[in-house]
């Protein structure tokens, strides 16, 4: 019985110091995962600038329109393109508004002249677009066809659910020359005698020589 006792307090004892070491000890909290802050959002910008698709085809379609009003000398068809703000700047240096622009066309008595643009890039910026292309002008100048070949810059507004050109600049390429230049010869020149005509004096001093009387 006595023996009984003693394992009975021995295992006693064991569980109260098990006991106290788990209740003096905390345990430690699993690792975490690092915090990283957390990142926005980036899309990638759409590009402002194009050179192909619908943007390009849009505004092809606006040049189009205006090189035919100006083949046409169609005053109205011409007013739906240009803003009433518009500045154009020739490719001579000519500052001009649109209403002169008007007037011009409708007082421009050139019936050769022929305008044709092509629309190369694009840029969007909002609601304001700069086209960049190339032109051909045919026209008279001092009665003479002359072929006027360059870049332009046009700078549309959008107004409603249309563009208007509020400016616009072109400047003129150098026209290359096709003659070839004439090869200077390095060969010696030949002698060259002058004749006289009868009523030019001679420059040449002729002297006379006497012979002494004896």
């Amino acid at each position: 019985m006595i023996r009984y006792s003693a394992v009975t307090a021995a295992l006693l004892l064991s569980c109260c110091a098990v006991f106290a070491q788990t209740q003096g000890t905390d345990p430690a909290p699993p690792p975490s995962a690092p915090q990283t802050a957390p990142q926005a959002a980036d899309p990638a910008a759409p590009a402002v600038t194009t050179t192909e698709g619908a943007t390009v085809s849009q505004f092809q379609k606006i040049e189009d329109s205006w090189s035919d009003a100006e083949n046409r000398k169609d005053q109205y068809a011409l007013e739906l393109v240009l803003s009433p703000l518009m500045v154009n700047v020739s490719a001579s240096g000519d500052i001009t508004t649109r209403n002169q622009q008007l007037a011009d066309l409708m007082n421009n008595e050139d019936k050769t002249l022929n305008l044709d643009q092509k629309v190369i890039t694009v840029r969007m910026l909002g609601d304001i677009a700069v086209a960049n292309g190339t032109y051909t002008l045919r026209h008279r100048v001092n009665g003479s066809e002359v072929v006027e070949k360059g870049v332009f810059t046009h700078v549309f507004e959008r107004v409603r659910n249309g563009w208007l050109c509020t400016n616009s600049q072109r400047t003129a390429l150098p026209i290359a020359s096709t003659a070839k230049p004439k090869k200077q010869s390095t060969a010696e020149e030949p002698f060259h005698i002058p004749f006289f005509s009868r009523g030019e004096k001679s420059t040449t001093t002729t002297t006379t020589t006497t012979n002494p009387q004896q």
